[in-house]
């Protein structure tokens, strides 16, 4: 699939995203916000598709919302209005966590706001020099906590460090980034496509549902009300994944000293 504002290109159980308004740099307006959000929604369905690749065209990952579009003035909307835009893109970040598929995000360039929270959102960070990114919102006369950011944020890095950043707005370069373990890796912008592949065929070693569970499992243990509560999603998943037809083939493959060849469905 493929539209003016986003890429959408398979390959075999990957799918490559691109958010695609390079001379804009990336900036969310309506119909890509639009786009994230539907696609990232139809994910949960997808058993075909086992990894995203997320990635910005040109210099950039997402300088957040598109300011410069024409849009109602805030006094010009009804509170109705406002919740419906306000919850349009807040939904993006909520259905890429919610979609089963880990996320790889080649974060090249600025991600400010909307497009911090994306990245924030993704399973997987990589960096480059010229990244940097921001809560930019906080200096645009609102709020820094938006779109998820003030539930990731000090969740990765701790409430004190997410404070300076947020209450500041101030960017957080790749070297913070890669010290702060916001990314997993700095590499330069000819390199991270590969950098991004290494992951995907990492992940692609497990099997279709023990990947899918270890993202889930993952989301619920962050917020599991103790060590039981965790415990018991993970013999939930052990369960079920001793029970699906792959398990055999990956403990053969492991004895074999092979890749693994698992059946999608």
């Amino acid at each position: 699939m493929s539209d003016d504002c986003l890429i959408v290109e398979q390959d075999g159980a990957v799918l490559n995203v691109t958010m695609n308004r390079p001379d804009q740099l990336n900036a969310l307006n309506p119909a890509l916000v639009d786009a994230l959000r539907e696609l990232f929604v139809s994910l949960f369905w997808r058993t075909d598709i086992r990894v995203v690749v997320l990635k910005g065209a040109g210099r950039a990952f997402s300088a957040g919302l598109d300011l410069k579009q024409d849009r109602k003035a805030p006094h010009e909307r009804t509170v109705t209005e406002a919740l419906v835009s306000q919850r349009r893109i807040a939904e993006i970040v909520n259905a890429m966590r919610r979609c089963p598929q880990p996320i790889v995000g080649l974060v090249d360039g600025p991600a400010s706001g909307g497009g911090f929270a994306i990245a924030l959102a993704c399973d997987i960070r990589i960096v480059t020099p010229r990244t940097k990114m921001n809560a930019a919102f906080i200096r645009l006369g609102l709020s820094a906590c938006d779109i998820g950011v003030s539930y990731f944020l000090p969740r990765m890095v701790g409430s004190a460090v997410a404070a300076d950043y947020m209450l500041t707005g101030r960017f957080i370069t790749a070297d913070e980034a890669l010290h702060l373990r916001l990314a997993s890796r700095l590499v330069q912008p000819d390199e991270i496509e590969t950098a991004g592949q290494y992951f995907v065929g990492e992940m692609l070693h497990a099997s279709p549902i023990g990947l899918r569970l270890t993202k889930d499992a993952l989301n619920y243990a962050i917020d599991a009300v103790g060590l039981e509560a965790v415990l018991a999603i993970e013999d939930r998943n052990q369960t079920l994944c001793s029970r699906d037809a792959n398990f055999h083939e990956g403990i053969t493959a492991f004895v074999e000293k092979r890749r693994p060849v698992y059946d999608n469905n």
